[in-house]
């Protein structure tokens, strides 16, 4: 019996995850910790770099207790999580800028001016229109110059998390190919950091950590932090992926044409594709390094999607019961509204709009009268962000007509919901199927760790084996025609409601 045991470390927002799996994808021991933030003014949202470590630390020290003699077959462990954001460390891996986050946006005015010089750059080059370290780098160069001379590098929080639980030296800092478009300084297509667009915002290249695969060995757990969290130093630390490409393995969306959406707190939906064209006329789209070498995913996100939902029901139609069933209760009143509302609409931005970029898009009801209830306000959201993945897909379906979208695997929290599957079907035109399991970024790193050391030969096939489609969703044609007038319409407010907004502002 193989008893090969693989950790995967989830590097979240709000909670640090572990999970153990044994190499048929069980998994045998999980924990959760919370992480501190603080939050002292509006748009400062700060995280610091010794509570996210300690966070980590407790968190695999609960699951090794768990595994008990166990522990002893844990053959590597792997990391993912959050994508975008920005670290700066000094030479002992000391945490000089806190860890910032795409919620803390003090950076927005840098990053204004960035793309006003660089205009379609950062989109052509890195392949993304959300680009976060690059303006953040000068932010903190401008704003703290004092800081910034002791910054030896920038990192994600992964390469910081792996450099302390292997005591590597900042020269030999890392970062996954998967984390490279958001950070807006590589070259997606060269698996390098670019030449020109380092040099236009004044970095040197020395300050920026190793581009490595998802499956590399990047050091080994040290003989302190293996005292520390309970386990045998010497384990092998993985590079990993980000929390979307992961996830993406771990759902099998592994072969172009597949396309995973993720309903979560940040929603996305990726597309597997073999090349890199991008969206300069809408700006609607981001590409991903995949996991595996030669594989991207086009990719649109809702900046707080899931966040907005959950801020909907804490505040309007949670009681004396807790937020699952809260949710569990107006998701089934909403599925009992017509499709469209009753003649209401929504605009569920409240975090802005990411692709294409406009940060004075709010939220915003229209439509509605002393009819309307909860559940219209609840389904109008969903309505609502599901018209914004579809222009999103359509681009995809114009930039890539050579394949066949037809099916969306779906994922995350609102693969449970009994409304949204077949609301997303109706509204895209698109199947969309709900999978087997929902801890797919776990495992898509557990796969990436077994791979490293040997124990899975060939991720995408072991991802294909241990996940399938439990149930399929088809869409109306009576309710596509609907929400396709409805659509034209979202877009349309997308473009001439940031007027109103800034009048708004003006106002205040």
């Amino acid at each position: 019996m193989d008893r090969q045991l693989l950790m995967a470390v989830d590097l979240g927002t709000s909670f640090i995850k572990c999970g153990v799996y044994d190499t048929q994808s069980n998994c045998v021991v999980e924990a959760m910790e919370p992480v501190k933030d603080e939050r002292p003014a509006p748009g400062v949202f700060i995280q610091k770099g010794e509570d996210l470590f300690a966070s980590v630390v407790h968190c695999i020290k609960v699951v090794s207790e768990k595994l008990g003699e166990q522990a002893q077959d844990l053959a590597a462990i792997a990391f993912t999580g959050q994508m975008s954001g920005f670290m700066g460390v000094g030479k002992d891996w000391e945490d000089i800028t806190t860890w910032s986050c795409s919620l803390d946006s003090r950076y927005m005015p840098y990053a204004k001016r960035q793309k006003q010089e660089l205009k379609d750059k950062f989109l052509e080059i890195s392949g993304t229109n959300f680009p976060q370290m690059a303006p953040k780098y000068e932010w903190f160069a401008a704003e703290y110059p004092e800081l910034s001379e002791k910054i030896e590098k920038y990192v994600m929080i992964s390469g910081y998390v792996i450099g302390r639980l292997g005591n590597l030296g900042t020269e030999d800092a890392v970062m996954d190919r998967s984390y490279a478009s958001w950070t807006g300084l590589a070259d997606i297509r060269d698996n390098t950091w670019s030449k020109e667009i380092c040099e236009n915002i004044g970095l040197d290249e020395k300050f920026l950590p190793k581009m490595v695969g998802s499956n590399t060995i990047c050091g080994y757990l040290g003989k302190e932090a293996a005292r520390a969290v309970g386990l045998k130093s010497g384990i092998p630390l993985v590079s990993g992926a980000g929390d979307k490409v992961a996830g993406c393995l771990g759902a099998a969306n592994v072969e172009a044409g597949d396309i995973v959406f993720e309903a979560s707190s940040y929603g996305e939906i990726s597309c597997c594709v073999e090349d890199y064209r991008p969206d300069v006329q809408e700006k609607r789209l981001d590409i991903l390094a995949a996991a595996v070498p030669g594989k991207y995913y086009v990719t649109h996100f809702i900046a707080g999607s899931g966040i907005t939902l959950d801020w909907f029901v804490k505040h309007f139609v949670r009681k004396e019961e807790s937020l699952k069933d809260a949710f569990a209760r107006i998701d089934q009143a909403a599925k009992a509204v017509p499709a469209g509302c009753d003649g209401m609409m929504a605009m569920g931005l409240l975090g802005g709009s990411s692709m294409p970029l406009s940060e004075d898009l709010k939220g915003l009801f229209m439509g509605f009268d002393w009819s309307h209830d909860t559940e219209h306000f609840y389904r109008a959201l969903l309505e609502s962000f599901s018209y914004d993945f579809s222009l999103a897909l359509e681009r995809v379906d114009c930039l890539y007509p050579e394949y066949s979208w037809d099916t969306v695997k779906m994922i995350g929290g609102g693969a449970k919901s009994a409304l949204w599957p077949a609301m997303a079907a109706d509204i895209t035109g698109k199947k969309h199927g709900t999978l087997d399991r929902g801890d797919v970024s776990m495992w898509g790193a557990c796969i990436l760790a077994g791979n490293a050391v040997g124990i899975f030969e060939n991720p995408e096939e072991t991802a294909k084996k241990h996940v399938k489609v439990s149930k399929i969703y088809q869409p109306s044609a009576a309710d596509c025609k609907l929400y396709e007038d409805r659509k034209r319409l979202y877009k349309a407010y997308m473009q001439e409601l940031p007027a109103f907004y800034k009048r708004l502002e003006k106002c205040s």
